[in-house]
């Protein structure tokens, strides 16, 4: 589906469809392979290229490097259920684009740990995060991190699990050790994401009990004083 900057442009002026998405990961599982895929399906690269061009790794010392180091953005156009369609997405019309389509604005953040300012700022400025984890290497200690910088945000995260050939023609699993880990993957970071909601409450709880520990003890001494004074005027 190829996207002109004429379209984008009026989609922008739509603020009910606008989303702005940030991929968030671990590094080398696989963020800016994913944002090469998303960005071909909008014809800005050929397909051919995804995972080699590394599109949005725009500095010189990243593409040396092979990391991504800076959060980079880019709006691509996303119309539901063109993929599906038995003539394929380039069958979209301009007038199908305009009125069922979504200006998504793609950040791509870093995974490694040195830079975590850039990940949080991402996340800022974000309403949804897709949470990208190797299939082998399940979650890891920058996933964790990047859950709870989507939960400190208020961020809702989708969990994709990619690289999913590696169980495969790595691990030769089984289809039912396949997706035996695959549910341990999703359990992982379902727990970790509730441990994130539990903290919060316990946070919380603690804040009630210490208030009320204070207005007690705060109580306790104003008896105290009103009992002193009494005794002071019988004396």
């Amino acid at each position: 589906m190829n996207v002109s900057v004429q379209e984008l442009a009026v989609l922008q002026q739509q603020q009910d469809r606008i989303r702005n998405k940030c991929i968030m990961a671990h590094v080398d599982h696989g963020k800016t392979t994913l944002s090469d895929h998303l960005i071909a399906s909008n014809g800005l690269i050929h397909p051919k290229m995804v995972g080699e061009l590394r599109y949005l790794d725009s500095r010189d010392d990243e593409q040396a490097r092979g990391i991504t180091m800076k959060s980079s953005s880019i709006s691509l156009l996303y119309v539901p259920g063109a993929a599906q369609r038995p003539e394929g997405p380039r069958s979209v019309t301009t007038a199908e684009k305009l009125s069922q389509g979504y200006l998504v604005n793609l950040i791509d953040s870093p995974g490694h740990v040195d830079f975590c300012s850039e990940v949080s700022t991402a996340a800022r400025l974000s309403d949804g995060a897709l949470v990208v984890v190797d299939a082998v290497e399940g979650v890891c200690i920058q996933t964790h991190a990047v859950l709870r910088q989507a939960w400190e945000e208020k961020v809702k995260p989708c969990l994709m699990i990619n690289k999913l050939d590696r169980l495969i023609l790595e691990l030769r699993l089984s289809p039912e050790e396949a997706a035996s880990r695959l549910t341990a993957i999703v359990a992982h970071a379902n727990m970790i994401w509730s441990a994130f909601t539990s903290e919060h409450f316990m946070r919380e709880a603690d804040a009630v009990l210490a208030a009320e520990q204070q207005q007690q003890q705060r109580l306790g001494g104003n008896e105290d004083a009103a009992s002193q004074q009494r005794d002071d005027c019988d004396e």
